[in-house]
């Protein structure tokens, strides 16, 4: 499971919009799922808890508009932009995102073996996740990582649930494909 970290957004703003949403309510349904997502998108954990306060200081600003059936999907799209956005920022520096070495703290029941590869699966994750197209990512992440069904991942989209389905089939494929050329790095390349 990956660490998430405390939700230490707190804009003092517990005032519900015209739509009866609340920011906290916003932060508290949303908070890790945004956070997840971005660090699928590539984010570091640093850079991903920025933009996940960006995310809700923008709904903040958004609330009286964001209609409450869709404040998932409201999210999840500024999510997107915050991404892109952040990305963008690190290539024109050229900085080289990299993780830290361990995202949770040991488990007293885990091996330092065991730590050690969780770790080389992460970085192998987020090294494949990185090779796919921006489209094929965000399915993965969603249906993978989130384990949200087709028609979610559509609805988040903003596409048809075939074109979701199509879109995750082949981005299986090709999270496989990608998978079988680096199995020199998967320390789980030989396990059933």
């Amino acid at each position: 499971m990956i660490g998430i970290p405390s939700k230490s957004f707190s804009p003092g703003m517990a005032q519900a919009g015209t739509s009866g949403l609340t920011i906290d309510s916003l932060v508290a349904q949303h908070y890790a799922f945004i956070w997840r997502v971005l660090r699928g998108l590539g984010l570091s954990r640093a850079d991903a808890e920025d933009a996940t306060q960006q995310v809700f200081m923008i709904a903040a600003r958004k609330l009286d508009s964001i209609d409450p059936d869709r404040a998932r999907s409201f999210v999840y799209g500024a999510a997107l932009r915050v991404a892109n956005n952040a990305r963008r920022g690190l290539r024109r520096r050229r900085e080289v995102l990299s993780d830290e070495t361990s995202e949770e703290p040991e488990p007293e029941s885990r091996s330092p073996e065991k730590m050690a590869e969780l770790v080389q699966a992460r970085r192998l994750l987020a090294e494949v996740l990185d090779q796919l197209p921006e489209k094929l990512r965000r399915v993965i992440v969603l249906a993978e990582i989130e384990q949200l069904e087709v028609p979610e991942v559509a609805a988040l989209e903003g596409i048809p649930v075939g074109t979701a389905a199509s879109r995750l089939r082949v981005a299986r494929e090709k999270f496989r494909a990608l998978l079988a050329g680096m199995h020199h790095q998967n320390p789980f390349a030989g396990e059933p």
